[in-house]
């Protein structure tokens, strides 16, 4: 890690504030949980604040506030604002101006969480070196338009540690058993659940750009990954995301875990959500199939230079069928977008599974089976 810090920048408040609270969840938070248990109230709260908490950043925060996604009445705003901050990740505002830099400088110096800077830094690191914003915040002009996007800016603090911290204590001091309740609200539904919020979010920025499947795009370092997804609420899709960030959904596949998309959609038939933005399937099947493309010709180019080996003439001949299959297809779907001919969903699916099994063709040859040609 050798990233440039500026220390006379730095939030040491922030930076302080998260070690107590790191502290006190791996620590204080235990000890309670083996002395008293885990009661049934207690563990609802938890959950309500850490389901609420973690889909106001990844439905707020992510896919309405920082890439536009869809459009969302003011209930919808002020519940994942007032939550957003409870998850105690700074205002919408300033979270997504980082996030933005993010998208844009990707695996770069300019990139608030770069991966190339070492896994520690994307983690975490850049969190607690966090520098105070230089104004002018120029990539979020259209927030500061937003009233209550604005009015959580100024007291985002405030709203984290009344509803996110003391409003637990004051619950669990009268439905949960008086003091002692009182410091298990504080301890499990506070600070537990915003060390185990943050931590998941934390895993977006550093896991999902280090472990995982690109089957989009290997332009930057995001992969795809079914387990983050189970603990981020779908945002586990990472490599989709990057490549078609605006859709709404980063779990594009109809068996991918992507709770937020089905939140998302679920809004939008009761008319809270509007104007939900999605990529057209026919443009997702075009970037598989040139990955896909991609990873064949260099895998060809390895066989090539592999020397002599009983599988490799097997293998050259598999390849080459492979490639001339997936040529002929992207060129067909590609002049079928030109000419705006309009696929049926079977044509798209037998596609898509051809794309699949070519790519599984693939790691057999990597692994120097033979392959029917």
């Amino acid at each position: 890690m050798n990233p440039r810090i500026s220390f006379e920048r730095v939030d040491w408040i922030n930076t302080g504030f998260l070690f107590i609270i790191s502290l006190l969840a791996v620590i204080a938070a235990p000890i309670y949980l083996w002395q008293n248990g885990l009661n049934g109230f207690l563990a609802g709260m938890f959950a309500f604040y850490a389901i609420s908490t973690g889909m106001s950043i990844t439905l707020g925060y992510h896919r309405l506030f920082s890439h536009l996604s869809f459009k969302a009445k003011w209930p919808v705003k002020l519940y994942t604002l007032v939550f957003g901050a409870c998850a105690f990740e700074n205002s919408a505002l300033n979270w997504v101006s980082d996030h933005r830099r993010h998208h844009k400088h990707t695996d770069h110096d300019d990139d608030p969480y770069d991966i190339s800077k070492g896994f520690f830094w994307a983690h975490i690191g850049w969190i607690l070196f966090k520098q105070l914003p230089e104004p002018p915040l120029d990539n979020v002009n259209d927030l500061r338009k937003d009233k209550l996007v604005m009015w959580q800016h100024r007291w985002d603090k405030l709203i984290a540690l009344l509803v996110g911290l003391a409003l637990p204590a004051v619950l669990g001091y009268y439905f949960a058993g008086g003091a002692n309740g009182a410091l298990g609200g504080f301890l499990i539904a506070g600070v537990l659940r915003v060390f185990c919020v943050q931590q998941c979010t934390f895993f977006i920025n550093s896991l999902c750009h280090t472990i995982g499947r690109q089957p989009y795009s290997t332009r930057c370092s995001a992969r795809d990954s079914f387990v983050m997804s189970l603990f981020t609420f779908g945002e586990g899709y990472h490599n989709y995301h990057h490549e078609f960030q605006h859709d709404y959904r980063n779990g594009v596949k109809p068996w991918n875990f992507d709770p937020t998309k089905w939140a998302i959609w679920a809004l939008s038939k009761v008319g809270l959500a509007s104007d939900l933005r999605r990529v057209p399937d026919t443009k997702v099947l075009l970037a598989e199939m040139a990955e896909a493309r991609r990873r064949a010709d260099q895998e060809l180019a390895r066989l090539h230079a592999a020397g002599d080996h009983p599988w490799r003439d097997r293998a050259l001949e598999s390849m080459n069928s492979l490639i001339e299959r997936l040529a002929n297809n992207y060129h067909e779907l590609e002049k079928a977008m030109a000419d705006r001919v309009e696929l049926s969903r079977k044509a798209l699916r037998d596609w898509s599974k051809e794309t699949r099994e070519t790519l599984h063709h693939l790691s057999q040859i990597r692994r120097g089976r033979e392959v029917p040609a």
